[in-house]
C-alpha cells in the first residue's frame, strides 16, 4: 500500500481572498512579521500499489482530471 499526499494551492497572481483574510487577522493579532498568506488544501490518498512510479502517474492523472483546477491551481505530489 502506498500513500500519496497532494497539496493544491492557487497559482501566483491568482487572488486568494481566504489568504488575505487570514493575513489581515494575523496582522490584527500582532504577528507583524507575516508578509503573505496563501490558503490551499491537502488531499491524502491511499493506493493499492507498491510501485512508486505507477502511484505517482495515477495520482497525477487524478489531479489533472479532478483534484486540481489547473487553470488557477498548482499542485505537488509526495509519494510515501
Amino acid at each position: 500500500m502506498t500513500k500519496a499526499v497532494v497539496n493544491v494551492f492557487l497559482k501566483d497572481g491568482v487572488l486568494d481572498p481566504q489568504g488575505k483574510a487570514a493575513h489581515h487577522a494575523l496582522d490584527s493579532l500582532g504577528f507583524d512579521s507575516v508578509d503573505d498568506v496563501r490558503i490551499g488544501k491537502q488531499i491524502i490518498i491511499k493506493l493499492h500499489t507498491d510501485d512508486r512510479a505507477e502511484a505517482e502517474a495515477e495520482v497525477k492523472e487524478m489531479c489533472e482530471t479532478l483534484l486540481a483546477n489547473t487553470v488557477i491551481e498548482d499542485y505537488t505530489i509526495e509519494i510515501n
